[in-house]
């Protein structure tokens, strides 16, 4: 009755127009707003990581104040799941569900993103630049929604494998990793570079769960198998605590650390930056504690953003310095979608980069994409702890050709 009278309404001449073109409204965007969803550890054993989110937050505030991207605020939606898988599928499922998000960004951690892979891939949801570097995030073949950021874990241990075979042609090399996707990328890094003589060099080979307490049974195990070089794929809380076993055992191996835990305010100072002194990692971002970046006009930029935006924030915290290039990478993909922010041109727009530069990404590092290559950046350049910053030494690199 209520359609039928409402037809009774309309003039002849309305019924003779030509019918209006219905599109249908993309989740989270209007004319006013995009609404952007994000899940971190704010809680938990990867607590240290939650100044990501905190530094994205401050971001797009920063964005809003200076009057949006194509019209429009951005209202970021940015939620704890305490680096809980299942907690991770219950927030996203929310913020895809209800909250009604336009798409992810920035998601934190292998484990997690792993339990929303499917998902927001069946759901096509856009999954973008997520927070962490296992290898896997780069498929467009089968995971056409998720896109990677920062280098490869796997790539990264390559690197350290080349490394160590230059420095040490019979290295006898121990491997702890954190038991998930994360720590076994790297392993599959090192059996990619060392092949056939990897049972030759690998000494021991040892993982932990993120729920245990500490890690020094398996330090301790590591040094009695006899090894002179440590290959470690942990997170930020685990890397502090290997880092001063290794120093307080007097255990002297060449030490390669994974670059997501080396921040100087969550790892190095709170392990004793004394005690990592000579520890290897690879760099992709600037390190602020490096005075060779004083005067670089991006990390002056940075530091504006952090002192009016983050006031009290760490400026030694390396998370602030991957977060600010980050949330660079998703605002170009805004930039780039014009007035379009569909899910499908949001996706078209982050698999076009071409030689973006972030501002916290070292010199002769650019973002780039394509529908063939999720991996945005794939170069980084070593580095030495010096027991005040991470110096970098010798060209910047890409892994082995696998």
């Amino acid at each position: 009755m209520r359609r039928r009278t409402l037809l009774t309404g309309i003039g002849s001449t309305a019924l003779l127009a030509a019918p209006a073109i219905v599109r249908a409204q993309t989740p989270g965007v209007t004319a006013t707003e995009i609404k952007i969803g994000h899940t971190i550890a704010y809680s938990g054993p990867a607590s240290a990581y939650g100044v990501i989110g905190k530094s994205h937050s401050a971001f797009f505030k920063r964005v809003n104040d200076q009057g949006g991207v194509g019209g429009r605020k951005i209202n970021f939606i940015s939620l704890d799941d305490g680096y809980s898988p299942p907690k991770t599928v219950e927030m996203v499922r929310r913020l895809v569900e209800q909250d009604q998000v336009a798409f992810l960004f920035n998601t934190l951690g292998t484990p997690t993103n792993t339990a929303i892979h499917k998902y927001v891939n069946q759901k096509k949801v856009p999954h973008l630049f997520v927070a962490t570097g296992a290898d896997k995030w780069g498929d467009p073949k089968n995971y056409p929604w998720t896109i990677g950021w920062q280098p490869s874990y796997r790539t990264e241990a390559q690197i350290y494998a080349k490394y160590i075979l230059q420095q040490k042609p019979d290295a006898k090399i121990a491997v702890i990793y954190q038991n998930d996707d994360f720590g076994k990328d790297y392993l599959i890094g090192v059996k990619d570079q060392l092949g056939a003589n990897y049972a030759k060099h690998v000494v021991k080979e040892l993982t932990y769960e993120v729920t245990d307490a500490t890690i020094d049974s398996q330090a301790v195990s590591m040094r009695d198998a006899g090894a002179d070089v440590l290959v470690a794929a942990p997170t930020p809380k685990f890397a502090a605590q290997l880092i001063r076993k290794v120093y307080d055992m007097g255990w002297k191996p060449l030490f390669c650390m994974s670059n997501v835990a080396i921040s100087v305010g969550a790892v190095m100072d709170p392990a004793g930056p004394e005690k990592g002194v000579g520890i290897i990692s690879t760099l992709y971002l600037k390190d602020s504690s490096d005075p060779a970046w004083n005067d670089d006009a991006g990390m002056k930029d940075w530091r504006a953003f952090m002192k009016e935006y983050v006031p009290g924030g760490d400026l030694l915290d390396g998370g602030y310095i991957a977060a600010y290039g980050s949330a660079q990478t998703m605002l170009q993909t805004l930039k780039q979608c014009g007035t379009d922010f569909s899910r499908e041109n949001v996706m078209h727009q982050a698999a076009n980069i071409k030689d973006f530069v972030a501002a916290t990404v070292l010199p002769g590092i650019k973002v780039n994409t394509s529908p063939t290559n999720y991996h945005p950046i794939k170069q980084m350049q070593l580095a030495k702890w010096n027991g005040k910053s991470w110096e970098r030494f010798g060209d910047v690199l890409a892994g082995a050709d696998v």
